[in-house]
């Protein structure tokens, strides 16, 4: 039967003779001749359904959802995905609105249309210069654009992005310079004598202050880089060296474009030639570019979000407190990630077609991140701890135990990790919601512990999303409230705010395409002293790919009208007072976060707008 000859059933409302009214959430499309069971809203465990017929109804409920939505195997290593091939071949009350998929196209053929009527979408030609790039920005810029065409070279711009830009997530404090990477004392005071580094007391000191950070890109390491154009491209994994200064600016002070030491893979520095120095930044950016495209936007949003969205149609039935939580935060998720898969990573997708990490560097890439994929990495209190980006220096760590706490006194770039404190806070507000809603059903660690739905849904999750490695830390069973509250909240942020962190300024941090290039077209110097302008032209990606990636970079960040701010759901799935109650605090406390936000990006030069809850999506829906 066709969709035409269908009618959707969102909910239906009884009244009764005391004129109390009894919700039924619906949803779905039905067939004009179709029998469908619902439940009243109110939320109910398994063990609590002592009712025959309300048991059999939960069964058959799963049985009927895990015919529908089956796994498949993406690849070898990675997360397992839902086995439709097609959009359309999923149940069409998860399919996207008709408004959001014509809008969708729509916007993907407008954007490419106005590049191609240039003439430029299919050009092999280098730049002439990077001032040249202004002509395809146009209509299309915005102050945060325009901020970084202006700021795009210098070296404080190039640390704060580290922090605040899209990949907010490589940067950790440095205690000990690794092995492979041998700057020395020399090389940094030599490096800034005509530019001294303002409260700089040392290489070691600095170290032992706290003050020197490293973004080590080790995951790039020996992967060959794709052919666009018919022309080779080029990998690096690059080792960053920076210092936070005394006004919190972090500022670069090394860079390594190669894994091994040695002399045909210099250490660039500040001092060096004008074009040496940014050719070497330009390299990291481009680094940038492939772990943020496959590890940290893919992989730890796109994919875990499928993986979740799965396990939760699956496992939770409809009546479910936790299915109640959670389906809010699946909505489109399914279906974007296929097109994903058709669209752009594909043999002939776009992300394929236009990038250095596309093909083969694409599916290894990936495997090494699903290997290194950690629970603590995707709670952002524990990563933040972990990569020692909390303001403070861990006492405990075995090299600096005996340093005096007068070393301790300052906060390095307390003031300017935007992304660090608007997602605590959102962590902090997400997880007051989830404990409240959860201790609610869950009187108990005991009904935790014998909730077999619950516990099918995090084995599932365990086995098909982290391949059953218990190296992950994520749980294979639920022992106690408090973990489950944890990981709840883990799930939520991961699909809202983790996702909007490193999607939504994809077109603004990335329109300059020399801040975000998609490929780079010359394997990196080996020695100094070489590079000149014309060497940087002919290293950024050429006319045609620059326009493509900036196509697909507008596309993945624009908003849609059929948008739904965290906090904010179209379903009514609720009657009960309580969760009802935490639903309107939840959404209180988001606002009050937003209001904050907005204050405090009034005294900024550059915004950070991406943690605003206005700005956060319910789920992974772009």
């Amino acid at each position: 039967m066709g969709l035409d000859m269908q009618w959707f059933c969102d909910k239906i409302l009884v009244r009764t003779p005391e004129d109390d009214e009894i919700v039924f959430p619906c949803y779905r499309w039905l067939g004009c001749e179709e029998r469908l069971v619902v439940r009243q809203a109110k939320a109910s465990l398994v063990f609590e359904d002592t009712n025959p017929i309300a048991q059999s109804h939960r069964k058959t409920q799963l049985q009927n959802r895990q015919k529908e939505f089956r796994w498949d195997m993406y690849a070898e290593g990675m997360p397992h995905v839902n086995h439709c091939v097609s959009a359309l071949a999923l149940p069409a009350e998860i399919q996207f609105s008709y408004m959001k998929e014509i809008e969708f196209l729509y916007t993907a053929g407008k954007q490419l249309a106005s590049l191609k009527l240039k003439g430029l979408a299919d050009s092999r030609r280098s730049w002439k210069s990077i001032s040249h790039l202004d002509a395809i920005l146009c209509e299309n810029g915005n102050t945060t654009i325009e901020y970084i065409k202006k700021h795009w070279d210098e070296d404080e711009f190039f640390g704060y992005q580290l922090l605040n830009g899209l990949n907010p997530m490589m940067i950790r404090r440095c205690y000990r310079l690794p092995a492979n990477f041998p700057v020395t004392e020399e090389m940094v005071e030599d490096s800034f004598h005509n530019n001294i580094l303002i409260g700089w007391t040392g290489l070691e000191m600095e170290m032992r202050k706290g003050n020197i950070f490293l973004c080590d890109y080790k995951m790039l390491d020996g992967l060959v880089g794709n052919v666009v154009h018919g022309r080779q491209q080029y990998l690096t994994a690059p080792l960053v060296l920076l210092y936070c200064d005394p006004h919190d600016r972090m500022l670069p002070i090394a860079i390594q474009l190669g894994q091994k030491a040695g002399d045909n893979n210099p250490i660039f520095l500040p001092s060096d030639s004008e074009f040496d120095w940014q050719l070497a930044k330009i390299y990291v950016r481009a680094a940038e570019f492939s772990v943020h495209k496959v590890d940290f936007l893919l992989l730890r949003t796109h994919l875990l979000a499928e993986v979740f969205t799965m396990a939760t149609l699956r496992n939770l039935p409809t009546m479910h407190p936790l299915f109640k939580l959670l389906i809010p935060h699946t909505r489109y998720t399914l279906q974007i990630n296929i097109m994903a898969r058709n669209l752009l990573i594909s043999e002939d997708g776009a992300l394929t077609n236009h990038s250095g990490i596309g093909g083969a560097a694409l599916g290894e890439l990936l495997r090494r991140a699903t290997a290194s994929l950690t629970y603590s990495s995707l709670c952002l209190p524990d990563n933040i701890y972990e990569r020692g980006m909390g303001g403070k220096i861990h006492r405990w760590h075995p090299r600096f135990f005996r340093v005096s706490l007068k070393h301790h006194t300052r906060v390095p770039h307390k003031r300017n990790f935007y992304y660090r404190d608007d997602g605590m806070r959102l962590w902090k507000d997400i997880k007051k919601y989830v404990e409240g809603v959860l201790e609610h059903y869950y009187k108990s660690d005991d009904d935790v512990q014998k909730d077999t739905e619950l516990q099918s849904w995090i084995r599932e999750i365990f086995t098909k999303g982290f391949q059953e490695r218990k190296s992950t830390g994520i749980p294979e069973t639920f022992q106690a409230v408090k973990n489950l509250v944890k990981f709840v909240t883990m799930v939520i942020f991961t699909v809202t705010a983790q996702h909007a962190a490193v999607n939504n300024g994809q077109f603004e941090f990335g329109a300059w395409m020399p801040n975000f290039p998609s490929a780079l077209r010359k394997p990196p110097p080996e020695h100094k002293g070489q590079t000149t302008e014309d060497t940087m032209l002919e290293t950024l990606p050429d006319v045609g790919t620059t326009v493509n990636a900036m196509a697909l970079l507008k596309l993945l960040s624009t908003k849609s009208t059929d948008h739904y701010p965290l906090g904010y759901f179209p379903e009514v799935l609720h009657d009960e007072e309580v969760p009802r109650t935490l639903i309107e605090t939840f959404q209180k406390d988001l606002s009050e976060l937003s209001d904050d936000i907005e204050e405090r990006n009034k005294k900024l030069e550059l915004p950070y707008t991406y943690l605003d809850p206005k700005n956060v999506d319910n789920s992974v829906a772009i």
